[in-house]
């Protein structure tokens, strides 16, 4: 019985089973367990597949069961927090080996999300579960409830892939509410924090723990072995129908004259069926829906309008239905379903099973990103990751082959956590005030703000100025018709809630937007997933749709619903949701300039051999950027930025800002050229932009526009943007 080692600290009945179960702890489970066991704040970064999961919960599980409370005074004292639902079912259920193992049949397992049913959350009031496992939501909506009630005898959190939510709001927010865990607890709680992939560390390790608390960082990033390789499967991708592929149009008309798809399709086939599971990511829900269907009908028996489609993909994203989600990636890890078109939904820590490969179609659009999708394959400890990227158009085979680059190196995008998010600390303070005949000290929840990483900078002027706006101190008429959420007691510096607070602070939980979104619903209640309020807006009843990779007839449209019955085997249309681009970084976009500036002179041949790419995407990527050269003398890069005009078809001027920067940088700067142009020259224009540059239109102008109308000056930046948004 091992009775030394990282298993030392163990009671030996949890040693013994795990000994049983695996050869030995991986190198992040043996780093991480003496630290977790001196009760340290821990950090752990390690690759996809290799054990973070069970290096996090083990310790306190083995503390359940050698030491546990009496059977009517059991409250929760285990937390986990995923960015993710399905990653929350995911690892419940995954948990259940160990327990059983190790002896915890005793030990309750409960998950809180949005999906939970009511009569369970009852429960869960009624007999806390020991270990709790929900979503950073569902943790704020608890603590705002009388659920808070059995949080206060919380030892640890466990945070899962923490990079997913440190450099957003929705991080800000969850510090926030790590915060309040605490205070409810009323003593220091361990943190635990989980990811495959981040940088810098330290400033995580921040984030994770908040000011003035210590973080043991354990770094295991050693990098997963990758076979990748960029597949363009035409000669040339401005005429893509040449060289005899044969053009079939299907719905949702991407099949044009001029489009690769057809070419795509037929390897995307060739390659999921040359392997036993196979991940196909695309980046938006679309894409998804499509990309199923075609793979579904390529496969098919028969030709013709009686052909009768495959199973042998399903698509999987945010807005189906966990019931169906559930399903399909049971399909796929039981070996049924030998593909999976998905989206974001599947990118995080979801183990998937046997997966042995991952087909990009697009460009992930980041490293972090591209490592996170790619790392599906081969999800076991030492396992080769294998993916194919498939680019769509000449800019998306650049991009993909830097992001490619960059994988190989690790060179992952910086996290950097946003600061003093004001609206985030608004939300939060009503949240904190909300029950009803508590008066709160102002000073009190201002020092707890600032324990949060994100707000360590928080001056009291600024917690003043949101206090003054909760109050009904707002800074113009304009606001008037808001109603005050607080009372403050500016003479002792005290808050307490006003009537309707605690509503609004659960009915308007968490950052993440309101996307405006029906839910699709079977005649007796059941979910299937949600479409986007335009599409409902279109569509009539008798109408059929794509949801899921399966055929729904409209049977019935509400105020906040559509009612649909299976009509399988019927043709339907390919339903569509706004806000689904993902923007470049601006640290990729310089790395993308730099590639184009000192590869535009080099032979296809070294290219192929250097950077993963298949012959014809390398003739094609050195074709594009010597036209680029050709066209403009030099290359858009990290050093030069090219300023085009010309009359578009109506006689209008046209502007072009060709960047490599990407559309986070673009979109601040397309609003700032449009305040200037208006402001200094009189002229209205409309400004579209992308991560490749910035039109603007200017249909006014009579003289041709000069290289200055784009020149902003860098003090003047922040004021015009601010300006305009406003």
């Amino acid at each position: 019985m091992p009775n030394s080692g990282p298993l030392a600290s163990f009671t030996p009945r949890v040693a013994e089973w795990f000994s049983e179960a695996f050869a030995e702890p991986t190198a992040a489970q043996a780093q991480a367990w003496p630290a977790i066991a001196r009760g340290e704040n821990v950090l752990l970064a390690a690759p996809t597949g290799s054990g973070k999961t069970l290096a996090a919960f083990l310790w306190g599980l083995d503390r359940l069961v050698a030491d546990p409370l009496p059977e009517g005074e059991r409250k929760t004292r285990l937390v986990y927090v995923s960015p993710l639902k399905a990653l929350s079912y995911d690892v419940e259920r995954n948990l259940r080996a160990p327990l059983a193992g190790i002896g915890g049949a005793e030990i309750d397992v409960a998950i809180r999300t949005g999906d939970t049913p009511q009569k369970e959350r009852a429960a869960m009031l009624r007999k806390p579960p020991d270990v709790l496992i929900t979503t950073p939501e569902s943790l704020y909506l608890m603590l705002t409830s009388k659920a808070r009630d059995f949080l206060g005898d919380v030892e640890a959190v466990i945070i899962d892939e923490i990079h997913a939510v440190a450099q957003t709001k929705r991080g800000a927010h969850l510090a926030l509410t790590l915060e309040r865990l605490e205070h409810q607890a009323q003593r220091p709680i361990q943190r635990i924090g989980l990811s495959a992939t981040q940088r810098p560390l330290e400033e995580v390790g921040r984030f994770l723990v908040g000011t003035g608390r210590e973080c043991t960082i354990v770094d295991t990033g050693i990098r997963k072995p990758l076979d990748l390789e960029i597949v363009v499967p035409v000669e040339d991708m401005r005429e893509p129908d040449e060289g005899g592929t044969e053009i079939d149009p299907i719905a949702g008309g991407e099949a044009t004259r001029r489009s690769i798809w057809p070419a795509i399709y037929p390897e995307l086939l060739r390659l999921v069926q040359a392997h036993k599971s196979t991940i196909v990511f695309v980046n938006n829900r679309r894409g998804a829906e499509r990309l199923a269907i075609r793979l579904n009908e390529l496969a098919g028996e028969g030709d013709g309008p009686d052909a009768k489609p495959a199973d042998i993909a399903r698509a999987h994203h945010g807005s189906l239905a966990r019931e169906e989600r559930l399903v399909v990636e049971e399909l796929l890890k039981s070996g049924q379903l030998p593909c999976l078109v998905a989206t974001s939904s599947l990118e995080l820590g979801v183990d998937m099973g046997a997966v042995d490969l991952v087909l990009q179609v697009e460009s992930p659009k980041s490293v972090t990103r591209g490592l996170q999708r790619i790392g599906r394959a081969g999800h076991g400890v030492g396992e080769v990751s294998k993916g194919r990227i498939f680019p769509k158009f000449r800019a998306d085979l650049l991009e993909s082959t830097v992001v490619v680059k960059r994988m190989r190196a690790g060179l992952i995008e910086e996290t950097v956590v946003p600061r003093n998010p004001l609206d985030v600390l608004a939300q939060q303070i009503v949240a904190i005030v909300s029950p009803e005949d508590t008066e709160w000290e102002a000073p009190e929840i201002f020092e707890r703000a600032k324990r949060a990483y994100p707000f360590a900078e928080l001056t009291r002027e600024l917690f003043d100025s949101v206090l003054d706006m909760l109050d009904g101190r707002y800074p113009s008429d304009e606001f008037s018709e808001l109603r005050p959420r607080i009372v403050w007691d500016r003479v002792h510096d005290k808050i307490r809630a006003r009537k309707g607070a605690r509503q609004l602070a659960i009915t308007n939980a968490g950052t993440i937007p309101d996307r405006g979104l029906f839910g699709v619903h079977l005649p007796d209640g059941r979910r299937v997933g949600e479409l986007d309020e335009e599409m409902v807006y279109e569509a009539r009843p008798g109408q059929t749709f794509m949801l899921g990779a399966s055929t729904w007839r409209i049977e019935e449209i509400t105020r906040d619903r559509v009612v649909v019955t299976p009509a399988p085997g019927a043709p339907g249309a390919i339903p569509f949701w706004r806000g689904d681009s993902v923007g470049r970084p601006g640290e990729l976009g310089r790395a993308i300039g730099e590639f184009s500036r000192e590869n535009v002179d080099r032979t296809p041949e070294e290219l192929s051999e250097e950077f993963d790419l298949d012959p014809r995407a390398a003739n094609n990527l050195i074709t594009f950027l010597r036209e680029q050269q050709e066209a403009t003398r030099v290359v858009p890069s990290d050093r030069t930025l090219v300023i085009e005009r010309f009359r578009d078809e109506i006689g209008d001027w046209r502007l072009c800002v060709l960047s490599p920067y990407g559309g986070r940088i673009h979109s601040a700067w397309a609003l700032a050229l449009s305040a200037r142009i208006r402001n200094e020259f009189g002229l209205e224009s409309d400004a579209i932009w992308s991560d490749d540059g910035i039109i603007v239109h200017l249909p006014d102008a009579d003289e041709p526009p000069g290289a200055e109308l784009v020149m902003v000056n860098p003090e003047e930046l922040e004021e015009l943007v601010v300006r305009e948004l406003g």
